[in-house]
């Protein structure tokens, strides 16, 4: 028994449970074991991540043998009328681990209803890191079909708030998002505003970096508040059309944030759980039209065309299977789409095509124009082959910018700061034509630099694929707030002479 002692610190999804090493040691409990934390009047139970007192790591607190420290996030997941007295025994191991271990052992399939029961407890915090990383790893080694990737999205979707912003029934709710891996490719910050300004909803809600140097939700944060709550979020999609947030801020599919904090240091996105996490997204967000694209190249995710149109039949399937409109189309991945690379060059390559610049960079905007016309055709507020025009009207009216600055108000502005430390040169060692450039080393390169931790961190294209350069001329630019990382990405780069390919 134990008496409960609330300790006002925040530690995101984390559930935490604090004893003293004294009740550890007689209980043979270690920091890390998953606890069950139970109310003696009402028998309700929390699971939580133990932590043993430590007076170097906690030096600021102070806690009694008898008594157990909740963090905020547990305490107020703690549903019981009195918090005073606990009991706490060491939680069961997941029962849906079996499920899992017969997945990694041999690839058997994974039914609907034993996706459910693991979503569920890891949604329950019954799943420690060890085993979120198992069920992560399972699912990449041996892929997932399509009955499971459907499970596993409807899994999600069910465990989640799905919003809904529909006046009518016939109400058409737009989105659309892009598979990830080439790096800027900021079009959902373009094609949001356009859309938006055209009277359409399109409440978007957009991750962090996986495996690029800045996920959509990092560079917008640059620009404006990314982390608001659901009811705000509803009310800004009501208020202006449109919004760029968060989607772990806002727990439309709570399990697959998890999920994603696993995959983030393992720079693994396998295909399967990526259909799944995107489309129980655009499902809890309340869309019912999908644009997915899916960049394909040498160094990009998707490296075949044939692969490609195996993921466009995968994405339409289960779209299909869980209620939603999908249409995903093959883009080019050779290079990255605009010119910076992290959040704040990322954000000055947005601006200047919504500002109507004549240095934006090109292929951004048309790709941008291109992706907004064809959600116009999908929602029939165009005829076909009109939807293109229709979008660069509204970009070139400034109605995109407007649109795009209420948004921005609506979610909480923020100022743009881009003078940087460290700025330095990356010049052609040779004189040629530009032959190929490398997705995945660029993107190494702008993680070295800082991206996207540090905002400022990155990288700038002064040269692309096509373009005829002289020895000495400027390929990029390196940005970052310490001197040492640009050290540190000059040496990578000269170790990968092929991130810029030059032929005579």
């Amino acid at each position: 028994m134990f008496s409960v002692k609330k300790f006002a610190i925040q530690n995101g999804n984390s559930l935490i449970a604090l004893m003293h090493e004294a009740d550890a040691k007689e209980l043979s409990l270690f920091s890390k074991d998953k606890v069950k934390v139970i109310c003696n009047d009402s028998k309700a139970f929390l699971i939580c991540d133990l932590e043993v007192f430590d007076c170097d790591k906690h030096c600021n607190l102070t806690l009694k043998k008898g008594e157990l420290g909740l963090y905020e996030e547990a305490y107020a997941r703690l549903t019981c009328s009195s918090k005073k007295r606990v009991s706490l025994i060491p939680a069961p191991k997941p029962k849906s681990l079996e499920y899992i271990r017969k997945k990694f052992d041999s690839g058997r399939e994974i039914k609907e209803e034993e996706f459910k029961l693991i979503i569920e407890e890891i949604l329950e915090n019954k799943y420690s890191d060890v085993t979120k990383t198992f069920f992560v790893l399972a699912c990449a080694s041996h892929g997932l079909n399509d009955n499971e990737v459907i499970s596993l999205t409807k899994a999600m979707i069910n465990v989640g708030q799905v919003l809904d912003f529909k006046q009518k029934n016939s109400d058409i709710i737009v989105d659309k998002h892009c598979i990830g891996g080439i790096p800027n490719n900021r079009t959902t910050m373009i094609v949001i505003p356009i859309i938006a300004a055209a009277g359409l909803k399109i409440p978007k809600t957009s991750s962090r970096s996986i495996t690029s140097p800045a996920g959509t939700a990092d560079t917008m944060e640059v620009l404006a508040n990314v982390e608001v709550p659901l009811t705000q979020m509803h009310s800004i999609v009501n208020e202006v059309n449109g919004c760029l947030v968060w989607g772990g801020g806002v727990s439309l599919s709570p399990a697959d944030d998890i999920i994603i904090e696993v995959e983030h240091p393992l720079e693994i996105d396998s295909e399967g759980q990526m259909i799944a996490s995107i489309l129980s997204k655009k499902k809890c967000a309340g869309s019912t039209h999908v644009l997915i694209d899916i960049p394909i190249g040498k160094t990009a995710k998707i490296s075949s065309h044939k692969k490609a149109l195996e993921l466009k039949r995968r994405f339409e399937k289960v779209g299909k299977a869980i209620g939603l409109e999908i249409l995903a189309i093959i883009t080019n991945g050779d290079e990255p789409i605009g010119n910076g690379i992290g959040p704040t060059q990322e954000a000055l390559d947005v601006l200047s095509v919504l500002e109507n610049k004549e240095n934006a960079p090109q292929d951004l905007l048309e790709k941008s124009l291109q992706m907004a016309g064809i959600i116009f055709e999908m929602a029939k507020v165009t005829p076909k082959e009109k939807g293109y025009e229709f979008a660069k009207e509204i970009l070139e009216s400034g109605k995109a910018l407007d649109k795009f600055n209420q948004i921005r108000d609506a979610q909480g502005r923020k100022e743009l700061s881009a003078k940087t430390k460290f700025v330095e040169p990356i010049l052609a060692t040779k004189s040629g034509k530009i032959v190929s450039m490398h997705n995945k080393y660029i993107s190494r390169t702008a993680f070295i630099l800082g991206a996207p931790k540090i905002q400022k961190a990155g990288l700038r294209l002064h040269k692309k694929i096509g373009d005829t350069v002289k020895k000495g001329d400027v390929l990029m630019e390196l940005y970052s707030e310490s001197k040492l990382k640009v050290k540190y990405a000059k040496a990578y780069l000269q170790e990968h002479q092929e991130v810029v390919e030059i032929k005579k």
